[in-house]
């Protein structure tokens, strides 16, 4: 099973992000769009683990008592930036509370033997991926030109602004890849305080 944890996104904001990305999507038609069913605030990228090892992460993940989040969708920028596009995102305002809580997945993770984040997180909802979708390229490996061409395009916008939530849970998903791209499903639920 290949697992992730992650914050969904209500329905008002991802129908106002598909708005958006259907309205600039012209200026690179041949990058890799996320579609709007798989946008989330991931958390922990975990890869793949057995059903028992998920079974131990549900356990310890529901002893977590963390606070609920909020986060402001508004912007949105490139990876590893505008100049050399490989990654399109929207942009997020959140509390310290988000932070705080993939730093509690992280250790709930680690006392389980998977391995710690080595990098500051930096939540990000990601739109579009050129190229190999790394923001940090392979040798030889270009910018994808209409992602260039949509940083270009993007000068001219005006901010967008998305919405806001307060997030009162979060995920464990399992990632399904297939040919037509990754398909999410939801394993369990957990609560966040108010």
């Amino acid at each position: 099973m290949r697992l992730f944890i992650a914050l969904d996104i209500p329905t008002e904001i991802r129908d106002r992000i598909t708005r958006f990305v259907d309205g600039i999507q012209r200026f690179a038609p041949d990058a890799n769009w996320v579609k709007p069913a798989s946008y989330h605030i991931t958390l922990k990228f975990i890869g793949e683990k057995s059903a028992e090892d998920a079974d131990r992460l549900k356990q310890t993940l529901s002893t977590l008592k963390s606070q609920s989040v909020t986060v402001a969708f508004r912007g949105s920028g490139f990876f590893p930036n505008a100049r050399f596009p490989r990654v399109f995102w929207a942009g997020m305002e959140h509390d310290p509370a988000l932070p705080a809580l993939a730093k509690a997945v992280d250790a709930a993770c680690a006392s389980l033997g998977i391995a710690r984040e080595e990098h500051e997180y930096r939540p990000h909802l990601t739109l579009a991926r050129g190229g190999s979708g790394s923001p940090n390229p392979k040798r030889g490996e270009h910018a994808n030109p209409k992602l260039k061409q949509l940083a270009e395009k993007l000068q001219d916008l005006p901010f967008p602004e998305f919405g806001t939530m307060t997030a009162q849970e979060f995920f464990l998903y399992e990632s399904k890849l297939s040919p037509g791209g990754a398909q999410y499903t939801k394993l369990q639920r957990f609560a966040l305080l108010k």
